[in-house]
């Protein structure tokens, strides 16, 4: 089911909204000028990474990993990431997005089942 061409939408969807959510936060959490900083920072730091710790031969992905990680770790990142973007836009201000990045997040890792199991089997 994960691999499903709408799944893999979504997933890309969410990942997009993560990383951009933790730059939200670094504007609009503070008034100092770090804050042109911070809007920068946060998202290079989070899809670094992102993009570097992987679980070798994952089909959703190209099958190759920068850093080679166990599914469990890998597991935790999403939900840290994922789950993270999610709070940084709570921590932002706007609960309204927050709410339905959680609720679409939580949809998904429930559809998207298969993936869970392999990453814990991996």
């Amino acid at each position: 089911m994960s691999l499903n061409p709408i799944m893999l939408g979504v997933r890309f969807l969410l990942e997009l909204v993560a990383v951009v959510s933790f730059g939200i936060l670094g504007w609009r959490a503070f008034d100092s000028p770090w804050r042109f900083l911070l809007v920068v920072m946060l998202p290079i730091a989070v899809a670094a990474v992102w993009g570097s710790f992987a679980v070798p031969g994952d089909p959703s992905r190209n099958g190759e990993a920068t850093v080679a990680v166990p599914g469990t770790v890998r597991l935790g990142l999403e939900v840290l990431v994922l789950g993270g973007g999610a709070c940084a836009l709570w921590g932002a201000g706007l609960s309204g997005a927050a709410a339905v990045s959680a609720v679409v997040l939580v949809v998904y890792q429930a559809l998207a089942y298969d993936r869970i199991g392999w990453l814990l089997a991996h």
